[in-house]
């Protein structure tokens, strides 16, 4: 598969950071972004307003032609994971047949219970669903520091020709055919990310931190058995890898949005996708009864249903049981 033309759907930072990647790949780049201020600071000013300083290689060209930018070899889906089926219901009227589209949101939508590659396969019956996951922050990437993430397709051929595409040297994308095990990967650790920011918040110390991470990817790699995952995929870049990174840093905007709701203060008005994730997980979870206490716990707080003081003691006083 010939891939030179690459689309990136969304100029925050996260598809800012991603268009940046493809350029220095050597590939010609499209940067669509919705918002028409925002395109035209992009075009304007060569450089994201969510990363300032970091200018915009030359190869990009930004537009809001999404006619143009659907002709492409591939396309980079970077918009929030509850926007992903109305930009894929345009963006299908014009793209070409057997055109890759990979998912770049960590999440699950509302309602459908669906992740980003079934609604891409929904909508764009003629595409090639991806996902594109792994422990990566925008800043890091934008400016080339190394970066090693997980692209996967059904077709694992498909996938490799992804992963040489994006192949920029720091960044370096391992393949996969496990599509199902990265996309959960990507969405159960916003959710314990959170959980890991309401326990630094709270100052409950770094030992609590280490069992809260080791207890929640436990909740993962149930939740991802239940749906399909491979173990192996949970225990890579895009489960385990992701998990710690995004409980460690509060470059992580859902570990921030935790530690804020754990100080009682307003969260700083960036995208936390984990409170969207949550119900959802949540719901997942009771359907096919997988015991997800941290999860289930973040949920309610963020439903209103627990306070994070009555949250940590639901945890803390849960019967002891063999590990």
């Amino acid at each position: 598969m010939t891939i030179q033309r690459i689309a990136v759907l969304g100029g925050g930072a996260w598809g800012t950071a991603l268009a940046q990647v493809c350029a220095r790949a050597g590939r010609d780049v499209m940067l669509w972004e919705f918002d028409a201020a925002h395109a035209e600071h992009l075009a304007a000013q060569r450089e994201s307003k969510f990363l300032p300083g970091v200018k915009l290689e030359a190869p990009i060209k930004v537009t809001r032609a999404l006619a143009e930018a659907a002709q492409s070899d591939a396309i980079l889906l970077v918009v929030p994971a509850q926007a992903m089926r109305s930009v894929v219901k345009a963006l299908v009227q014009t793209m070409k047949n057997g055109t890759p589209v990979i998912a770049c949101a960590k999440g699950i939508e509302h309602g459908t219970h669906k992740f980003m590659t079934e609604i891409i396969a929904e909508h764009a019956p003629a595409a090639v669903p991806a996902i594109l996951s792994g422990p990566s922050f925008a800043a890091d990437v934008a400016r080339g520091l190394p970066t090693a993430v997980t692209i996967a397709a059904a077709d694992d051929t498909i996938a490799h020709d992804l992963a040489h595409a994006f192949n920029s040297g720091t960044f370096r994308p391992y393949h996969s055919s496990d599509v199902r095990g990265v996309e959960i990967g990507g969405s159960v650790k916003n959710v314990l990310a959170i959980a890991s920011g309401i326990v630094t918040g709270r100052g409950l110390g770094a030992s609590a931190s280490a069992a809260l991470t080791t207890r929640g990817f436990a909740e993962m790699m149930r939740f991802g058995k239940a749906f399909g995952a491979r173990a192996e995929t949970l225990t890579g870049l895009s489960g385990l890898g992701d998990l710690i990174l995004t409980c460690s840093s509060p470059q992580s905007r859902n570990f921030s949005y935790g530690v804020a709701l754990a100080k009682g203060t307003p969260p700083d008005g960036k995208l936390a996708e984990g409170a969207f994730t949550a119900p959802v997980i949540l719901e997942m979870a009771r359907a096919k009864n997988i015991d997800m206490p941290i999860s289930i716990a973040v949920a309610a707080v963020l439903a209103g249903g627990l306070s994070v003081d009555q949250a940590i003691e639901s945890l803390l006083t849960r019967p002891i049981r063999s590990e």
